[in-house]
């Protein structure tokens, strides 16, 4: 995940290969004066695609704990609770093995999320902390953010509530 300005979205990623694993917000700071956009970036979709990344981790790492199996035995629980693999045993939350396995092998590698930001260090910092679960989340080491200077190019670690060069 990325929040980069139009200039350094082109600029920083023109020649990379995302394999389509970003998720990319066009935002400039500049243009944000009380940083509302930013938290609303950061409380909204971040944490959602947080949630999704976390899905998938969990469901590749040990898919039969924390998936859901083969998709063509399941039976729906309770509406949207979850499913059963056939027709009993534990409920099943995850994703299914064809979400995540085309047969050869994995299609999504288990890593945390790493999110980008393109906006003043100490803004971010602070939206983190006005908001439990972002610092939750990064304190513990189960989002990594870090800040994007769209002029130089450093970037910045957010480590347990500190700014460290990566």
């Amino acid at each position: 995940m990325a929040a980069l300005t139009e200039k350094c979205s082109r600029r920083c990623t023109a020649l990379l290969d995302l394999a389509g694993r970003s998720f990319l917000h066009d935002y400039d700071w500049r243009t944000d004066s009380d940083f509302s956009r930013l938290e609303a970036i950061m409380t909204a979709p971040l944490v959602i695609s947080h949630w999704i990344n976390m899905q998938y981790n969990a469901s590749v790492t040990d898919n039969r704990k924390f998936g859901s199996g083969n998709k063509v035995l399941h039976n729906v629980v309770g509406g949207h609770i979850g499913v059963f693999e056939g027709y009993g045993g534990d409920l099943r939350i995850g994703l299914p093995l064809q979400s995540l396995h085309d047969g050869e092998r994995w299609r999504h590698e288990p890593l945390r999320l790493s999110a980008y930001l393109a906006a003043p260090p100490e803004a971010i910092a602070e939206i983190v902390a006005r908001h439990e679960a972002l610092t939750s989340l990064t304190h513990n080491g189960w989002l990594h953010l870090f800040a994007l200077d769209d002029q130089s190019g450093e970037v910045l670690a957010y480590r347990g509530g500190q700014w460290v060069s990566s």
